[in-house]
């Protein structure tokens, strides 16, 4: 057998491997300790290991990772998102689907010191789904935007999800972060059109909360403000320089920490888990990660890429064309495998198609970002829903029912992406065009 035929039978067993329940980053570098071993040597092949692991481990630019997950839970943990949330309700509540909308406002405000998207949607599961609930709304319309509006954090800073894209494929995590912000914002805008038109058309499914005073809804401004300077100070302290991504990340973390001890939201306990949640989820990440950079050597050596970018630029099809396709096997894959984690491995093969094609890295990262929001959201391997479920005690048919109206939101933004990709390119060519990568 040549080196591209041991190489697709080493992808097609690690996807076996996933279907057993093994953890895919061991399955990663199980294949690729295999496959580097058959075809260079088993010596190299254990140097390899060895190498690939310790050079994860001990690379700088992956400390960003705990850092904005650890910023993320002790916002989690604190109760911040339930003061934006109230915040919102205050100005919006009263409008046809006002708590659903600003459930979408709370959250989107949130995403900016959480980069996960499973703490979003855990935290609004909790805090809007009961509120909504008390005022009627269906549970198909609570806890379908409460899931859905979760996949917010995929594009909107500090995204995790744009972080590990930006170290895989070498690009700038600032510009990334400024890619995510209009897409994101535009999905959030689509979220909200989509509530508006259902409570006018099934105005049952959403009764209006009481409309609050003014002196109310400035009272409850200075939650939303203490975000918003966070925000501004981590993201454009990145921009301008002041500071690398990790450093951001130590700065942001810490600003959340003083604000959350001096509101006395957070005790000793509540910031033990915090770093515990952190430093598992960083774990399994890094695994990945490791496992990646293993398998990618064995990949390397068959010429897969290679061959593959090659392939893909000669075909007699239009590059959007290709794009799709590309997109459709993000889908697929993210469908049955865990998105993050099939990021992670399809990424490095298809990145060369992509550049070989020309088009935009940050494009590129933003698009691919889209499918795994689709992929958190729906079946089998859907985490935000199976989130939402377990904490609300909802159906899994009713969830789905509710978050199939919000992915019209997602199909609308890729192709307006794909149509204008400027919508992605312009916020980073514009306040960010020199800014170096990593």
């Amino acid at each position: 057998m040549n080196e591209i035929t041991i190489g697709i039978i080493g992808l097609a067993i690690i996807l076996l491997l996933f279907l057993t329940g093994i953890e895919l980053g061991f399955a990663m570098i199980l294949i690729g300790f295999l496959g580097f071993g058959y075809l260079i040597s088993w010596q190299a092949a254990l140097n390899l290991i060895a190498k690939d692991v310790f050079d994860v481990l001990n690379t700088y630019g992956f400390t960003v990772i705990p850092l904005f997950l650890l910023m993320g839970q002790v916002a989690f943990i604190s109760g911040i998102a339930k003061r934006l949330f109230g915040a919102a309700h205050k100005f919006i509540g009263h409008i046809p689907g006002g708590l659903a909308i600003a459930t979408v406002a709370g959250a989107t405000a949130f995403k900016s010191i959480c980069g996960s998207s499973t703490a979003t949607a855990a935290t609004f599961a909790s805090v809007a789904v009961p509120e909504m609930d008390r005022y009627g709304y269906t549970r198909k319309l609570s806890t379908g935007i409460v899931a859905s509006v979760g996949t917010l954090g995929v594009l909107l800073p500090p995204s995790v999800f744009l972080i590990i894209f930006g170290i895989i494929t070498d690009q700038s995590i600032g510009r990334l972060f400024l890619s995510g912000i209009f897409p994101g914002l535009l999905i959030a805008f689509f979220f909200v059109i989509i509530i508006y038109a259902w409570c006018k058309i099934y105005p049952d499914n959403a009764p209006r909360s009481p409309k609050f005073t003014w002196a109310e809804r400035f009272r409850s401004l200075p939650e939303v403000i203490w975000v918003v300077i966070i925000f501004a100070l981590v993201i454009g302290g990145i921009l301008q320089g002041f500071f690398t991504p990790t450093e951001a990340g130590s700065i942001g973390t810490f600003l959340v920490l003083i604000l959350t001890i001096g509101k006395r939201d957070l005790n000793f306990r509540g910031l033990l888990k915090s770093i515990g949640e952190s430093v598992t989820t960083t774990c399994m990440i890094l695994t990945l990660i490791a496992g990646s950079t293993v398998l990618g050597h064995f990949i390397a050596v068959t010429k897969i890429p290679m061959v593959a970018a090659d392939w893909i630029a000669s075909l007699p099809l239009a590059p959007c064309i290709v794009m799709i396709l590309i997109g459709i096997v993000y889908l697929i894959g993210g469908s049955f495998i865990d998105d993050l984690a099939f990021m992670i491995l399809a990424t490095p093969i298809f990145y060369p198609a992509i550049e070989r094609l020309g088009y935009n890295p940050l494009w590129f990262g933003i698009m691919t970002g889209i499918t795994v929001m689709v992929g958190v959201v729906v079946p089998p391997v859907a985490i935000n829903v199976f989130v939402v479920k377990q904490i609300t005690k909802t159906p899994f048919g009713v969830i789905y029912a509710g978050v199939y109206p919000f992915l019209i939101s997602l199909v609308v933004a890729a192709a307006l992406l794909f149509i204008f990709p400027q919508i992605a390119t312009w916020l980073p060519g514009v306040l960010a065009p020199g800014l170096p990568t990593k």
